[in-house]
């Protein structure tokens, strides 16, 4: 099924949604404020979990309710979350004159999805954009062996416990020490809040709603982020035609506002999420040119997986053959990605 392009906009919107309109930047963004709803839901849901625990459910009884949230929490809402954050950090949702609005999504929505405060930012716009997966780019995946699940071991658990640090360091060495407060104070904030939540309130609730989302989503990013920029030509490090991969026609996309394009995401940051498969089936020259590598009915985590189990084939029959790019047999598309697994040495 074809990626979503331009959403279609009702003739006749609903109060609800007429209202929304005034408040954002674009029309096309509708959906990210129905989708805070469902995640301000998802958040009361979590917070019920402490009062419950503390009259109702005990024992058993909290586990299993805790398992129902998780469930809720990770099927309906985690992933688009995740993305809605993504693309709300490069376009801001609400207009000027109602930007108070743009902090709920980071810092009130965001601890129930795993973000703490402005980390998510501070990383992604003001260290991975600019250092575009090169050598300085705390989370480059340049100098692993990207066929690896230990060295993508080394890769998350050095992301897990030293980013915060490795972050703050970058931005003061760079002269942007507000970026340095705010990555260290979202992060400080946050696990301030959890433990006193977890000493003086419930332990178990908190490690259900605030603890445990850190690592699960942690995980996810660094699978995601591993995947996304998995093959890369040592030739052309720099090239985000070279250095990133795009998954097209995917159910993740359909989910999940097209983040599966991300080769043109590092080429234009800005690109609203519903003009990208529209500038791919344009610009197909262009990939074949540069001869990215771009895949079709998989999504980062399959892609991710099926490289830390060796799945060539599969990622091979799932290459997009482009115009311009070489013709290759599965043989072949399996030895022109293992020359861009390989670590590159800084």
């Amino acid at each position: 099924m074809p990626d979503p392009g331009p959403p279609t906009l009702n003739e006749r919107p609903s109060p609800w949604d007429r209202a929304a309109l005034k408040l954002i930047n674009d029309p096309r963004d509708l959906s990210f404020v129905h989708l805070m709803v469902a995640c301000i839901v998802t958040a009361l849901l979590g917070l019920s979990l402490y009062p419950l625990s503390l009259t109702v459910l005990q024992g058993d009884w909290f586990w299993a309710a805790a398992g129902a949230y998780l469930l809720i929490w990770a099927l309906w809402t985690l992933d688009r979350f995740i993305l809605m954050l993504h693309c709300t950090s490069h376009r801001i949702l609400f207009r000027r004159q109602y930007g108070w609005l743009n902090h709920v999504i980071p810092l009130v929505l965001g601890p129930f999805f795993g973000e703490t405060p402005q980390t998510y930012f501070c990383h992604h716009m003001g260290m991975h954009h600019p250092e575009n997966n090169l050598h300085d780019d705390l989370s480059s995946t340049m100098r692993f062996q990207r066929d690896r699940f230990g060295h993508w071991l080394r890769y998350f658990f050095r992301f897990f416990f030293l980013i915060i640090f490795e972050l703050s360091l970058y931005f003061v060495r760079r002269g942007q020490a507000k970026m340095a407060y705010k990555a260290v104070g979202g992060e400080l904030v946050f696990w301030t809040v959890v433990t006193l939540l977890a000493v003086f309130v419930d332990w178990r609730a908190t490690l259900v709603v605030f603890a445990f989302p850190v690592l699960m989503v942690r995980v996810l990013m660094m699978a995601g982020n591993w995947a996304q920029h998995a093959f890369v030509d040592a030739a052309h490090p720099e090239d985000p035609y070279r250095n990133s991969i795009t998954c097209i026609d995917s159910r993740y996309n359909r989910r999940c506002f097209n983040d599966g394009y991300h080769i043109y995401h590092h080429v234009k940051a800005r690109c609203h999420w519903s003009d990208y498969p529209g500038e791919f089936q344009d610009n197909k020259a262009v990939y074949g040119e540069h001869d990215a590598i771009v895949f079709r009915g998989l999504d980062f985590f399959l892609v991710w997986a099926l490289l830390m189990v060796g799945a060539y084939r599969t990622l091979a029959k799932a290459m997009v053959e482009l115009p311009g790019a070489p013709a290759r047999s599965i043989e072949e598309r399996i030895e022109f990605m293992r020359t861009r697994l390989r670590p590159i040495p800084g």
